[in-house]
């Protein structure tokens, strides 16, 4: 079996997300995707690595990974991790098919038949139109698509969303009031004003349903250290689950601030990329839960060496996914086949919203608790016909 063609897709509706398609010389398929930056790393596919990967034998995972390590772009989470992520995912899935197994099969096996999920409270619009993290693309106003505005419903009404999440048997909300302090100040201040405005959604949630939710709360990486550990100290009362990315993923120094501060978790950082980068993160001692994101560190092989490092920190691993529906497939296999997995993250406006545009047979997301899907590779597919859509832009390479 050799790779054959290589063939990524953007779509003009969904153009932060990137497909790969890798198809061996018998006619098997697997396909990756990635979220974020999507022309940047569609072109490390085609003028980098696609010279390494055809004519190769799929089946070699781990040398295929290694033979992509490039000679620039190694470390952090730049075009060319992005780009090798989705040829990571694709190779799983294509191997998977080959076999017929379900990729958590290949990475060693179920460690639990089901794991709880938390709900990333975004809106069904929420950053699809631009790359960039800010305020003003957050899709809210207008009319609604769906039930499920959570975005608008954290900032307007964080109660009775509780009641909503907890009805549905999900037990843990993700939100993020503070980045419009951020936006302000460059991260460096946040006044009094703006720290009561962004800790209301906090006393509503106590308010509504107490502490029969977990709350976790993402500040994105904008602020300094003095001002996350200002927020940390102002949110102790209200019991925070954990908090992800209070400063950037880069300052290791910083996070000492932080822990200094708070008794809650820190969590971090979908941001940072592959093992070495998180080595030196997890060597701090200052972070509590490891949160990886598929796309962005390597894929599912560099996340497994990942999930080992933190696993020998005693740390558990919370995969990071904000992103697509193969993404979210890929990210469930991963936590499910992982011994020191904590929990995964769901977006339900996403899953019960646009990913049923492009996509059939997602993981089963019911009462809280996520499974893994049915069917070889990542089980997960794209509808057929999603690579001849008039909106795909499609690339190819090929023997």
């Amino acid at each position: 079996m050799k790779i054959a063609r290589i063939d990524t897709m953007i779509l003009d509706d969904f153009p932060n997300l990137l497909y790969v398609r890798l198809t061996a010389d018998d006619g098997t398929e697997g396909v990756g995707e990635i979220f974020y930056g999507a022309r940047a790393a569609e072109s490390y596919v085609h003028e980098t690595a696609a010279e390494v990967l055809l004519g190769r034998d799929p089946r070699q995972i781990n040398g295929l990974f290694q033979a992509l390590q490039p000679y620039v772009g190694y470390s952090g989470s730049g075009a060319e991790t992005r780009g090798r992520s989705a040829i990571d995912m694709a190779l799983h899935d294509l191997v998977g098919r080959a076999m017929g197994v379900p990729i958590h099969q290949l990475l060693g096996g179920l460690a639990r038949p089901e794991i709880r999920v938390y709900n990333t409270c975004a809106g069904y619009r929420y950053v699809r139109s631009t790359p960039r993290q800010e305020t003003g693309n957050w899709g809210i106003g207008g009319s609604a698509e769906g039930p499920y505005e959570d975005l608008e419903g954290f900032l307007t009404n964080a109660g009775a969303l509780a009641e909503s999440l907890l009805s549905e048997g999900i037990t843990g909300m993700k939100i993020w009031p503070f980045d419009f302090a951020a936006e302000r100040t460059g991260g460096f201040d946040i006044s009094p004003a703006e720290l009561d405005r962004a800790i209301d959604p906090f006393r509503k949630i106590r308010a509504a349903v107490g502490n029969r939710i977990d709350i976790m709360f993402e500040l994105h990486g904008l602020f300094s250290p003095p001002t996350a550990a200002r927020i940390a100290q102002a949110l102790e009362p209200f019991h925070p689950y954990w908090i992800e990315d209070p400063i950037r993923a880069d300052n290791l120094s910083g996070y000492a601030t932080v822990r200094r501060a708070t008794s809650s978790m820190i969590t971090a950082s979908e941001t940072v990329g592959g093992l070495r980068d998180w080595a030196r993160l997890i060597g701090t001692g200052d972070i509590s839960i490891v949160m990886p994101d598929l796309g962005w560190c390597g894929g599912l092989t560099e996340a497994r060496r990942i999930a080992a490092v933190a696993d020998a920190a005693g740390l558990p691993v919370a995969p990071h996914d904000c992103t697509g529906p193969l993404q979210f497939a890929a990210s469930v296999h991963f936590v499910m086949s992982q011994p020191n997995a904590l929990i995964q993250e769901f977006v339900r406006a996403f899953y019960t919203g646009w990913y049923n545009e492009i996509a059939e047979n997602l993981p089963e997301v019911s009462n809280g608790v996520v499974s893994a899907p049915d069917g070889a590779g990542l089980g997960t597919r794209l509808k057929p016909g999603t690579f001849e859509r008039a909106d795909a832009n499609v690339r190819s390479s090929g023997l």
